[in-house]
Formats: C-alpha cells, structure tokens, sequence
C-alpha cells in the first residue's frame, strides 16, 4: 500500500473531517478534544480549521485517508514555536512509517518557516506515539498538566529543537 502526504487545502475539509472524527472515535483519549465536541462542528468551522492551521493528510492508493497532523502557532507561545497536534494514523496502517512521514512533513514546512522548535502535548499511556516522538527527535521536558478535558489524565510536554 503506497501512501502519499499531502498539504491539505480548504476544499479537503471533508476528508480532515472524516480523519479526524475516525480519531476521536477510534482512539477518545488520545486526544484533548473529544467526539461529541467536534461532531457537532459545522463545514464553515472545518473550512476555517483547514485554511489556518497547516494539516497534512496521508492518502493511500485508494483516496483513503490513512492519517493526519496538524501544526500550530499557540497563542502566546514564541514567534518560532509551532505546536504539533492531532497526530492520527489509522490502526491498519500503523508502524509502516505513516506517522514518521506526517511528522517529516510538518518539520519540513516548520523548517521553511524558519522555526526554532516544535512541542506537543502527549497522554501519559500512549507509549506507542511516545515512541515515535522520541525516534523523530523530540524529548521529554517532564513538564506535566492534567488534560483540560478530563482531569484524571495526565499529559507531557515534548521538544524537538530544529
């Protein structure tokens, strides 16, 4: 199965939704949002999503949409700061170098903007996406905060210096 990441563009909104729904129903506590959140979104919010946050799409042969990730400027964080978030592969297409590409990707277009670092966010327990951060670069900062969402799980915060 071949897989090609691609930049998505306002117009692919329905495939970063379909993506990203999958995600939250197929892993809810992998992420800070949930699926009740984001269903009730509309075309003009995803629309929106799309055209101000760099996301790049993993697209199988197929047209089947086998990832994402999703890259941020956070509101007070430095100008050279970008913030990764969203980082899904499919269970199907996991450990085939999927979230290796989607990662490459976003450093590439963080490089190009002359970034300095990138940071994330990870749930204590996902060791598989731990891994794959650690491989890609990023370290642990054993900075810790409760998930704003569910106050039981715990996350930490990963640097990766360009």
């Amino acid at each position: 199965m071949g897989v090609q990441i691609t930049r998505a563009g306002e117009d692919d909104w329905t495939q970063v939704r379909e993506a990203r729904l999958r995600a939250l129903r197929e892993d809810p506590t992998a992420f800070g949002s949930s699926i009740a959140r984001e269903e009730r979104f509309k075309e003009s919010h995803w629309r929106m999503r799309v055209r101000t946050v760099p996301t790049w799409l993993a697209i199988d042969d197929d047209g089947i949409v086998r990832g994402l990730v999703s890259m941020l400027q956070e509101p007070g964080s430095p100008v050279d700061d970008r913030h990764i978030v969203s980082l899904w592969v499919a269970p199907e297409s996991r450990r085939i170098g999927v979230g290796w590409n989607l990662l490459d990707a976003a450093k590439r277009a963080a490089r190009a903007e002359g970034v300095r670092t990138m940071s994330l966010w990870l749930v204590d327990g996902n060791n598989a996406a731990g891994d794959l951060y650690v491989r890609s670069g990023f370290t642990r900062t054993g900075e810790r905060m409760a998930l704003p969402r569910d106050p039981d799980i715990t996350e930490e915060r990963y640097v990766l210096t360009l």
